[in-house]
């Protein structure tokens, strides 16, 4: 009877284990994972990670998970400053993990240069095969899903997150042509997007009007030829997503075409019409205030002296630039 009832005890701590997704045991990093995920304390955890860091225990799962309930307590800074004075006591394995939540917290913090600094760095560590531990794949996680993710469709998705930084410091040029690379090697509807609105930020609508009714037609195949399965359904949601998206931006230019009309039925008119009633915002102000309000709406991730294409590449146009 004894031992049916220490059996039961057995698989009801297993089962709470599984449910609250916290590891076994009495450790320092056990007792922060329960006070994170079972009692809810996000500060308290903090400290207990904290402590678990100090002791040594689970060093890697320590920091990373630390970081995280900081970002979530808006403690941001202080995660970035956690990540930079302990990841020397973490494994060679944690270090891209703790990279891409460097980037993160970088990009809630608006610390711009640092982001496409650390993003730089990774691809240099792609282009030297350092990426992966050396591996062509790796396991990641998505809404509690694990997946592989390719070399190819890392390099895309860092070039993404780095034309989307260029475009934080308003260099388009540069977001142009990060955006074209990760197109060439992966390409998908949201970083189509992205690239439209870099062309709409240097005015060539037609070239963004261009793309994004390929990404109407393209992305809306995929959503009727989705299949039942969460993969499929996971992918179907991002087609539907940079459909609707693509969608909106066009009609922002439809939007913006027009005022482009009235301007100039304006300016032709501008003789015979009183000082009085021409409107007093320009065409100017309007078409940036329309730009300001799409960017909004949409926004969204070295050792050597070696450069990689893509750097020269963006070097170049500056250069061309600097000279006109």
């Amino acid at each position: 009877m004894a031992q049916r009832k220490g059996i039961g005890e057995n698989k009801q701590k297993e089962e709470f284990h599984v449910i609250h997704k916290v590891p076994t045991g009495d450790s320092p990093y056990v007792r922060a994972k329960h006070v994170q995920l079972v009692e809810k304390d996000p500060e308290a955890a903090i400290v207990l990670f904290w402590k678990a860091i100090n002791a040594g225990d689970r060093v890697d799962s320590a920091l990373k998970d630390m970081a995280v309930v900081m970002k979530q307590q808006d403690r941001t800074e202080e995660a970035i400053e956690a990540i930079k004075s302990f990841r020397d006591r973490c494994s060679k394995q944690a270090q891209e993990s703790l990279d891409n939540l460097l980037i993160d917290l970088y990009k809630k913090c608006g610390m711009v240069d640092e982001q496409i600094q650390l993003l730089k760095q990774k691809l240099r560590m792609i282009y030297q095969g350092e990426a992966f531990n050396g591996k062509p794949t790796k396991t990641a996680r998505s809404h509690g899903k694990k997946f592989q993710v390719s070399i190819k469709q890392e390099t895309s998705r860092i070039l993404g997150n780095l034309g989307w930084a260029y475009m934080q410091q308003h260099n388009y040029i540069a977001a142009e042509v990060v955006y074209k690379k990760a197109q060439m090697i992966d390409p998908d509807g949201n970083k189509a997007c992205n690239l439209s609105l870099c062309l709409i930020k240097l005015g060539r609508f037609d070239e963004a009007r261009s793309i994004l009714q390929d990404v109407v037609l393209v992305e809306g195949r995929g959503i009727i030829n989705a299949t039942p399965s969460s993969l499929s359904s996971s992918l179907s949601e991002e087609s539907t997503k940079a459909k609707n998206r693509a969608e909106e931006m066009l009609h922002q230019l439809d939007q913006l075409d027009q005022y482009y009309k009235s301007e100039q039925q304006l300016s032709s008119f501008s003789s015979t019409v009183s000082p009085s009633s021409v409107p007093t915002t320009s065409f100017e102000e309007t078409v940036v205030e329309m730009l300001d309000k799409l960017n909004n709406e949409w926004v969204p991730s070295f050792r050597s002296s070696r450069r990689l294409p893509i750097f020269e590449e963006i070097s170049q146009l500056q250069n061309q630039l600097a000279c006109n």
